[in-house]
């Protein structure tokens, strides 16, 4: 068997968008599988949109995601004389020709068209030149573009999609399409193909939007006769309102850089986003990468439409709830030794990183993100909800401050009371602490959850967590003790 080489060919128009990483970790999960090769191949031709930082940007992407690649990064700017070549070749062996027609003549022919209510094709006026008629519109200087000349007669392009299965196109229904514009650049329909045979690409794994070019690039790989790529097309990701998703409609929340900012494990959002358009034969839904290059196939592939379910200014959820499950589950059960280096960026890009926590207080640095995490579903969750933890500067959620403080008038009383209690142990350990809440609640007639609530909420300024006596334990009891009798003065 030959070898396998898939291609990844992103174009540097913006940030690496989560349909395009899709589509990267599909090709990397199948390179992978079967011992082939990634092509890393950028798509810059498009000069006016196309930045060193958009590149830069889909290199870093792609890198936090862990997708590595085998060869590249190629850019498509390099080799556009190839294409330019590709497109006289095809001239000399009458699989294209020059087209002079202008656009004038052209939108007049498609509004007849329209007018006569018949499809327009192009009606092939340049085929029928001859040479001489050629060489007077060459010797004008008149503009032209190169067609690709379809095949004649009653055959098709038929071919086998991993995902849609069998796509027969007939000829004549199939124009003959422009390969090369008038400014002498080739059309991405071209390019694509000519570097894909290049690379010796086996596997071509891209969106759906790309089966309608298949066809008629197909078309051109006979006529270069070379061997046709296998091709496997992907389902479409939709929002909710089964609209695409897209940057401009939906902002950063589709690009993978804002997961990055907002605190995603990278091989959690890679999880997530392998189930957009592909299922396991099994209901796993959580997967190493040893288990995920193991089970991927173009068969899992769906043909129905993901979706992306992702609502706007939600209240609650910032982008679709289940890449939130899914990552909250990889932070809740990875080693502690694995996400403290990540929690330690959080922390210092917050301002309340202490050198401490891996001296003397790493014990304690590590036994507190065990402990917090049971409730968090984002890294940045440590410098958010978990910051009374790290800092004495941190702010208290208004719903539990509502529930467990204003809505009690002698609150601060009570919890100043609670501080001396905490005061005069002579040690401050986690039975005595719990003992000596309930003792006080009993004294004053009221129920031991009015202290112990509320002792949370002042002590880290959340309405949940961990159990609130391992909560005291883990901030320590000057902390403990400072935080509740300041509460208490100034209510």
């Amino acid at each position: 068997m030959s070898e396998i080489r898939l291609r990844f060919p992103p174009s540097p128009t913006g940030y690496l968008h989560i349909g395009g990483a899709r589509t990267a970790i599909y090709n990397w999960l199948y390179a992978r599988k079967h011992n082939g090769k990634l092509i890393l191949r950028i798509e810059d031709t498009d000069v006016k949109r196309s930045t060193k930082e958009s590149i830069d940007g889909i290199i870093d992407s792609l890198g936090w995601l862990g997708i590595n690649w085998d060869e590249g990064p190629y850019f498509q700017s390099d080799h556009i004389n190839e294409h330019v070549e590709t497109a006289h070749k095809l001239i000399e062996t009458e699989h294209a020709y020059k087209c002079f027609c202008t656009k004038e003549d052209l939108d007049e022919k498609r509004q007849a068209a329209v007018a006569a209510k018949i499809t327009y094709q192009y009606d092939r006026t340049c085929l029928k030149l001859s040479k001489e008629e050629i060489a007077a519109k060459e010797e004008q200087k008149v503009p032209y573009v190169i067609r690709f000349k379809v095949p004649d007669g009653d055959g098709a392009v038929i071919f086998e999609d991993k995902v849609y299965g069998r796509i027969e196109r007939a000829y004549r229904d199939i124009e003959d399409f422009v390969i090369m514009r008038s400014n002498g650049t080739p059309l991405y329909l071209l390019s694509n193909v000519v570097d894909d045979i290049r690379d010796r690409i086996s596997h071509i794994i891209r969106g759906q939007d790309g089966l309608g070019n298949t066809p008629r690039q197909i078309l051109i790989y006979e006529a270069l006769g070379v061997p046709i790529p296998i091709f496997a097309h992907m389902s479409l990701t939709l929002d909710p309102r089964k609209a695409k998703i897209s940057k401009r409609s939906h902002g950063e929340v589709v690009t993978v850089q804002f997961y990055k900012e907002n605190g995603f494990l990278p091989w959690a959002l890679l999880n997530f986003l392998v189930l957009l358009g592909w299922s396991p034969a099994s209901d796993q839904e959580i997967f190493t990468r040893e288990e995920l290059v193991e089970i991927f196939s173009l068969e899992g592939m769906n043909k129905a439409n993901s979706i992306f379910n992702y609502q706007k200014d939600h209240p609650k959820f910032i982008t679709d709830p289940k890449a939130l499950s899914i990552n909250a589950h990889y932070l809740q059960t990875m080693p502690v030794a694995e996400i403290a280096p990540l929690v330690k960026d959080v922390l210092q890009n917050t301002g309340i990183w202490d050198d401490a926590y891996e001296k003397d207080k790493k014990e304690w640095f590590m036994g507190t993100i065990d402990l917090i995490r049971s409730r968090f579903h984002v890294l940045t969750d440590f410098g958010g909800p978990g910051r009374a933890y790290f800092s004495d500067e941190y702010d208290m959620d208004p719903k539990p401050v509502k529930k467990n403080l204003t809505k009690h008038e002698k609150i601060g009383e009570w919890l100043g009371q609670l501080a001396q209690r905490y005061e005069s142990l002579p040690d401050f350990n986690k039975e005595d602490v719990e003992r000596v809440t309930r003792e006080l609640a009993d004294e004053l007639d009221i129920k031991p959850g009015i202290l112990i609530n509320g002792t949370r909420t002042v002590v880290t300024g959340q309405a949940a967590g961990a159990g609130l006596f391992d909560i005291l334990m883990a901030i320590g009891r000057d902390r403990v003790i400072a935080r509740l009798k300041k509460f208490s003065t100034q209510s």
